[in-house]
């Protein structure tokens, strides 16, 4: 059974810093490429960050470009998301996510497992 756990969501200034953590268990995690999604209320759900199996490639969305970066740790299983000067439009549910082969993918539908989110809500 794969497990995703996502951590460190929370409530920040506009202009701080928070790093998400999402560490995976039941899978083969270094095999996979893997991707920060996210969802604001009434919006759809967008992929913010992805990285491939190896960490060679990397895609983000343009809103976040030069402010977020994705890693991974594929000893401890374990995708970040470094999350710098922050917006109040990035306030969202976060999500992690498993693909389903090794390069990195643009669309939730090329994402096979999800963890259950985490809160980010970004005052003004």
């Amino acid at each position: 059974q794969v497990q995703l756990v996502e951590s460190g969501g929370g409530l920040v200034q506009a202009g701080g810093s928070l790093r998400l953590s999402c560490a995976v268990s039941g899978r083969t995690f270094s095999s996979y490429a893997m991707g920060w999604f996210r969802q604001a209320p009434g919006k759809e759900r967008e992929v913010v960050a992805a990285i491939s199996w190896n960490g060679g490639s990397t895609h983000y969305v343009d809103s976040v470009k030069g402010r977020f970066t994705i890693s991974r740790d594929n000893a401890k299983n374990t995708v970040f998301l470094q999350m710098n000067s922050l917006k109040p439009e990035d306030t969202a549910v976060y999500y992690c996510a498993v693909g389903r082969d090794y390069e990195l993918g643009y669309h939730q539908s090329q994402y096979a497992y999800w963890g259950q989110g985490t809160q980010v809500t970004v005052s003004s």
